[in-house]
């Protein structure tokens, strides 16, 4: 199969007639999906009360949404490149109407289940987002577009804490799903009236045996690495999931080395640039999500215990959203650093940028200016980093295996942020100290996961290190699409293959 776009050549081709449009929908609609990723945060401690159920049950109103996205995010990116981007594209934002609706007439756990695990099966709009500004924007605006989509995802995350908890503290907590609901609508229209269809598709069949190896496989590696600590790191159960993650990701993998229309191209994933790329996505996940652990409950435990702040959780979420739009505002220096450099010393620069934000965090703890202040630095980095993957994947991958590529990379960051969370929760919940008769976390044990979060940036700069550069000159077979990314301009890139491996 060609790597060149099945649609009709570039030559005399113009660009979508409304490109600004384009970028604005598709970024919006990755706010609104990272937004729905924080919703129920300002209700978790009430989720028992409000559905009758135990606090380990209601946990799952959280893991559903995490599976769902693990398994969601590369089927729909390849059927993306299958059947069409903007197709997969609105099912996506259809799942998370659909579910906002179930999470919102629901008073009891099940329907909150699944509910929250529709909302999950959204996931996928950001890589879909991202590969569809590849097919369809000219060259020069692609490194800038895709920074900005790219960044979407840390904008949502951070403004939907304080947006989640003043709705959550002045409306009845099914108004958090009605607002979700009514978001993810404005989100299908826009792209219905303004993002147009590509013509770069694969065709073929999609690989079902290999959907449902890949889901089994992921889904026991989450559950393990999440409840993990609910269960024990120990228990029979914890690491009987382990082990069969290893067992289903190895047959998988076998499997799809032999298919002829695999569900993730492992020939092409195993490109060194895509395969580096994706390595040091999992630790800047892993240092993205620490900084989300660590700042809002610092400022909420009380401040009896000497370095707790104690506001209230809009105040924290307010602490936190500044660092969503410094990603946002950064979008575009990302792309011309990208463009001036290669995406690859974007990526090294972003994560010393967050490794020095950790830093600056570990030594100013005291102040809400001092959180104000590290957590804009992390976000910069951040910006830097997911500005920075997106054009290293595109410079490495056919035109027609974009969505797949995509997502494979984003479920590498969810990867990263998955160990974060877990990784935290055993040392927050080790190093504590005693406040009353309750026993908080202790000010070491913030410190430490700072310091893992720092050291994980400081992980994704080395191996960002090795990935390969590129010869100036392209290859003929290149899709003018995939040049335009800075990945095609720069030093700092891969080649583009002129044929599948």
């Amino acid at each position: 199969m060609s790597d060149a776009p099945t649609r009709p050549a570039a030559a005399g081709e113009s660009a979508p007639p409304r490109p600004n449009a384009v970028v604005a929908v598709l970024a919006f609609g990755g706010i609104v999906v990272s937004l729905m990723q924080t919703l129920v945060i300002p209700i978790v401690g009430q989720l028992p009360a409000f559905l009758n159920a135990s606090a380990s049950d209601t946990a799952w109103a959280i893991t559903a949404t995490l599976l769902a996205a693990a398994v969601a995010t590369p089927v729909m990116g390849r059927l993306g490149d299958m059947y069409g981007k903007r197709r997969m594209l609105l099912i996506s934002m259809s799942m998370l109407v659909i579910g906002s609706v179930v999470a919102g007439l629901s008073d009891s756990l099940t329907p909150m289940i699944v509910g929250r695990a529709l909302q999950g099966l959204a996931s996928g709009v950001i890589p879909l987002g991202i590969s569809i500004l590849r097919d369809e924007l000219p060259a020069e605006r692609l490194g800038s577009a895709t920074a900005v989509i790219s960044a979407s995802l840390g904008v949502g995350g951070a403004l939907g804490l304080p947006t989640a908890a003043l709705i959550a503290d002045n409306f009845d907590w099914h108004a958090l799903f009605w607002v979700s609901a009514a978001l993810g609508v404005v989100a299908l229209a826009l792209v219905i009236a303004l993002v147009p269809e590509s013509k770069v598709r694969t065709g073929g069949r999609f690989d079902v045996p290999g959907a449902i190896g890949m889901a089994a496989g992921l889904m026991c590696l989450l559950l393990a690495i999440s409840k993990g600590a609910d269960w024990g790191w120990g228990s029979g159960t914890t690491l009987g999931l382990f082990a069969a993650a290893v067992v289903v990701l190895v047959a998988w993998g076998f499997y799809e080395l032999r298919v002829t229309e695999p569900l993730v191209d492992l020939r092409v994933s195993a490109r060194p640039q895509v395969l580096v790329t994706n390595a040091a996505s999992v630790a800047i996940g892993f240092a993205m999500f620490s900084m989300s652990l660590v700042i809002p409950q610092l400022l909420q435990l009380p401040d009896q215990t000497g370095y707790g702040l104690g506001r209230s959780l809009l105040t924290a979420g307010l602490v936190m959203a500044p660092s969503g739009l410094v990603m946002m505002a950064l979008a575009p220096v990302s792309a011309l650093v990208s463009r001036a450099k290669g995406p690859k010393v974007t990526l090294m620069t972003g994560a010393l940028i967050v490794a020095a934000g950790y830093g600056l965090n570990v030594v100013l703890m005291a102040e809400v200016w001092h959180f104000v202040l590290a957590s804009c630095v992390i976000g910069a980095g951040i910006g830097f980093c997911y500005g920075a993957m997106p054009a290293l994947i595109m410079g490495a991958v056919p035109a027609s295996e974009t969505g797949s590529a995509n997502s494979l990379n984003t479920l590498m960051r969810s990867l990263g942020t998955s160990v974060a969370s877990a990784v935290a929760g055993v040392v927050l919940a080790q190093m504590t100290t005693r406040l009353g008769a309750f026993a908080v976390p202790s000010e070491d044990a913030f410190r430490t996961v700072l310091a893992l979060g720092s050291g994980a940036a400081l992980v994704g700069f080395v191996v960002a290190a090795f990935i390969p550069r590129r010869h100036p000159e392209g290859p003929t077979g290149a899709s003018p699409a995939g040049a335009g990314t800075a990945s095609a301009a720069s030093t700092g890139s891969a080649e583009v293959p002129a044929a599948k491996a």
